[in-house]
């Protein structure tokens, strides 16, 4: 008998084996009266048998949609920073949902309803949107004039310049860049408008049209 031979027999026998004895145990079958005796059984089982691929390790690699610099990312990595991802969550100071909506802000795009907004995350979504358009209009000269310089010892880039909005309102944004990072707004909890800048560069946001007048309509 060869020696794969012996592979492909012993494991099949040792299973049958083991099964007889459980689902037999008053029978006469006695384990003891079987011998491996002068079997060659000093061998790994190979990976056909073990159903193991060898193109993977055993150490699964987990797929993971990786998002990089585009606008997915770009929104997924400011909501992961504002609710980590929560839609329906509120902070101590009163701010919304996945993207931490200040009630003002939901009135300037046409949200009147908060409650109504906290549970429904495609309002959500399509607010991110409408802000994002509005202040990539209300800011459209200041990232013409600072994207790509180096300012506060960080480079401007457009989608830095639009989540710092996100954080501290255009406006903010503006002094930050016109007094070239001397005025750094933060908010409560310590975020700044510079720390936004650099945390959120270098995205792709050039699919959001600057509109002046954006709402969110569902």
């Amino acid at each position: 008998m060869t020696k794969n031979s012996v592979k492909n027999f012993i494991v099949p026998f040792a299973v049958c084996l083991l099964l007889a004895v459980a689902l037999y145990p008053d029978s006469t079958l006695n384990p003891e009266t079987y011998s491996t005796e002068g079997l060659e059984l000093n061998y790994n089982i190979s990976a056909d048998l073990a159903m193991v691929d060898n193109n993977h390790s055993l150490n699964h690699n987990f797929f993971s949609p990786q998002l990089g610099k585009s606008f997915e990312g770009f929104k997924e990595a400011i909501a992961f920073k504002e609710s980590q991802g929560d839609y329906f969550t509120v902070n101590t100071l009163g701010y919304l949902g996945k993207y931490q909506f200040g009630k003002e802000t939901l009135k300037l795009l046409g949200v009147y309803t908060p409650n109504q907004f906290l549970y429904n995350p495609e309002l959500q979504e399509k607010a991110f949107i409408a802000n994002i358009e509005r202040n990539k209009w209300v800011l459209r000269k200041d990232i013409k004039r600072f994207e790509g310089k180096h300012i506060a010892g960080i480079k401007v880039t457009e989608s830095g310049i639009l989540a710092a909005a996100h954080l501290a309102g255009p406006g903010s944004v503006k002094k930050f860049l016109r007094s070239y990072g001397g005025n750094n707004i933060s908010d409560d909890y310590g975020s700044t408008v510079r720390g936004y800048m650099k945390k959120f560069s270098g995205y792709d946001t050039s699919m959001i049209a600057p509109d002046k007048k954006a709402r969110v309509t569902m």
